[in-house]
């Protein structure tokens, strides 16, 4: 297999083919870390000297115009027409810099750079952990893990006072604000917590009520 096929998965093609930055460059990158590497750039002489007569051939009127349009476009045909064949050439040549500054995986074929490659297996990073570093990532994730049961052990020690029997309100019934469980709105000042009791018979009187349903006392 070629080194072309190689590479066709993880290169990005920075090319430009007409203009004054009219030239040939890639980007090519690790499939694991993602980090990436450029070949250099190359120049299109053609695409840069198509460009120019284009502009030059706009500076002219008249005949000049006319003749300096003909000359700008079979400039520009010509540097299309060479374009492929020049972008192919500076490609093979970018993989064959590029080969000296990644490694194959020999189990995924993944293309990756020096840090995430084992040299001495031949393998990626993928295939072949760092085993101390998959060690401190266990440890770490361990210690997660206990702290995370010793508070959830503390909260269930902490909420044993808690009222969850008590139905409260969440929003207030006269302005719409939230309340989180509060007994009085922070925005109107409304009682929320109920249900309240008639200070004349003594019935339950409904939440944001303001007569009492039994007597009709003013609550």
């Amino acid at each position: 297999m070629s080194n072309e096929l190689w590479f066709s998965q993880n290169n990005r093609d920075l090319s430009r083919s007409y203009g004054d930055d009219s030239g040939f460059e890639f980007e090519f990158y690790c499939e694991r870390c993602g980090d990436t590497w450029r070949s250099g750039y190359e120049q299109y002489s053609l695409g840069r000297a198509s460009g120019w007569l284009r502009r030059a051939s706009n500076m002219v009127g008249g005949v000049t115009s006319n003749v300096g349009w003909d000359v700008a476009n079979a400039a520009e045909g010509l540097a299309t027409s060479g374009w492929h064949k020049a972008r192919d050439e500076a490609f093979q040549r970018a993989i064959t810099k590029a080969a000296g500054h990644f490694n194959r995986c020999s189990r995924c074929h993944n293309h990756t750079c020096d840090n995430c490659y084992s040299a001495d297996r031949g393998l990626c990073l993928n295939c072949a952990p760092d085993l101390q570093s998959e060690v401190e990532q266990a440890r770490a994730q361990g210690q997660v893990a206990a702290a995370r049961d010793q508070a959830y052990s503390v909260g269930g020690q902490l909420a044993q006072d808690l009222d969850v029997t008590t139905e409260r309100r969440l929003v207030c019934p006269q302005c719409g604000a939230e309340t989180h469980g509060a007994k009085f709105c922070a925005e109107c000042g409304t009682k929320v917590a109920g249900p309240e009791t008639c200070r004349s018979c003594q019935s339950q009187v409904p939440a944001a009520a303001k007569f009492c349903p039994e007597c009709g006392t003013t609550v």
